[in-house]
């Protein structure tokens, strides 16, 4: 009731303050604010599960029951939950016939839904399980399990599985391919496994992570399995994948997407030829391949490549240049794309840029004990961070009417 010139909302709020100063008694100090504030949740979840009884039965407590109603009360059983304000001790009402299913704490529930986000909450920035045990024990004086806590993290692993299954956009203009390296345990031995990421770029020039995939055998067959799964999810053509040149990665690609265009990624060309070559000499060579991603035309392109192949760093370095040559059907196509494509084309930074993200989360990991665990933790800090990304990137957004210019029909179909 609004505040009146008689004074109806005082009088209201004097009683209001009454009541709650009889409420609150001869609590003093912190703890015994907190025990109080425990005891009033105790009561009104215990009220409302008693209201809940009341709605399946058809009658309260104290009244007449239905002639037609056989089932009533019978009594209560004793319940530990645990809430995001510690364990909470609660007396379960119960019905003769045991067909009372309460909604505020489903039988079998030994957590509410809180406490577990506040666990996944924990376990998405990269705390251990251990650190996640000593955290709830200091705020909410309670012993959790490691098991406690590992339960709630695998319930995780069915979200991963339907996330992984969802469907997809029908066509992606780019889909950047890379991959994380994460130490997993395997057959007893701690191995070093590529879990490769897909990003892939929608007509609206969105991102999005399409799936992860943790590489169980090196080779052409793997990423060949990856291709087919995307296809399987409804991805009938990829206009530009770009890729990190790993040997057998294009052939799977153009395999299940023929029409895919192909790109090598530029950046992770020039630190592969630079590892090739002295500390004293990199920046020169740098400058030298420069001049060939960076021509303007792709047989300008041609000639740079070239020049820098008879010139003194070709002839010191030769590694560098079968490198190139090796790669160089998978480079010149970004020559025919204008400058505004081009520079989004030359790196991978997108991914890399989310993979700097993963690398902070999964630091203070040792190793992963199994491929479930790491996807579990990669799930979930992937989660946080997707929420925080802004719809529709400017530069790819404004690179799309490009891409529909020279792929026409293939880009505007399934519009």
């Amino acid at each position: 009731m609004a505040k009146t010139r008689n004074g109806t909302g005082s009088a209201e709020r004097a009683v209001a303050d009454a009541a709650l100063d009889a409420l609150i008694g001869d609590a003093k100090g912190p703890a015994e604010f907190s025990a109080l504030v425990r005891q009033l949740q105790k009561r009104l979840a215990e009220r409302m599960l008693a209201g809940e009884l009341t709605e399946h039965l058809g009658y309260a407590p104290g009244t007449e029951k239905p002639a037609e109603q056989g089932n009533h009360r019978n009594g209560t059983s004793a319940k530990t939950v645990l809430t995001e304000s510690g364990a909470l001790p609660l007396d379960i009402p119960r019905d003769r016939e045991g067909t009372f299913a309460p909604q505020l704490v489903p039988k079998g529930v030994r957590r509410l839904p809180q406490f577990d986000e506040n666990v996944l909450s924990l376990y998405a920035r990269g705390v251990s399980v251990r650190e996640i045990q000593g955290h709830l024990e200091q705020l909410y004086q309670v012993e959790v399990s490691p098991a406690t806590i590992s339960a709630v993290t695998d319930a995780v692993l069915e979200d991963v599985t339907a996330w992984q299954q969802r469907p997809l956009d029908r066509v992606y203009p780019v889909v950047i391919f890379d991959a994380l390296r994460v130490k997993i345990r395997d057959e007893g031995v701690v191995r070093n496994k590529a879990v490769y990421l897909a990003l892939g770029i929608d007509r609206d020039g969105q991102k999005d992570v399409l799936g992860l995939w943790i590489e169980q055998t090196e080779g052409a067959g793997f990423w060949l399995r990856v291709m087919t799964e995307l296809k399987s999810r409804g991805v009938d053509d990829i206009l530009v994948a770009l890729v990190d040149g790993l040997i057998g990665f294009p052939e799977a690609i153009t395999t299940v997407f023929p029409q895919a265009q192909v790109h090598h990624c530029v950046v992770h060309l020039v630190r592969q030829s630079l590892a090739y070559a002295s500390w004293k000499d990199r920046k020169s060579i740098s400058g030298a391949l420069r001049a060939i991603y960076r021509a303007p035309t792709e047989a300008a392109a041609t000639d740079a490549l070239a020049a820098f192949t008879a010139g003194p760093w070709g002839t010191r370095y030769p590694a560098i240049v079968a490198l190139w040559q090796r790669h160089w059907p998978y480079v010149t196509p970004v020559f025919a794309y204008p400058p505004e494509i081009r520079r989004l084309l030359y790196t991978t930074n997108a991914i890399e840029s989310l993979h700097m993200q993963l690398r902070k989360i999964i630091k203070s990991r040792g190793h992963f004990p199994t491929d479930e665990a790491a996807s579990k933790l990669l799930y979930l800090a992937l989660r946080n961070i997707l929420t925080k990304w802004k719809r529709g990137n400017h530069a790819w957004k404004a690179a799309m009417p490009h891409l529909a210019m020279l792929f026409g029909s293939r880009f505007t179909d399934h519009a």
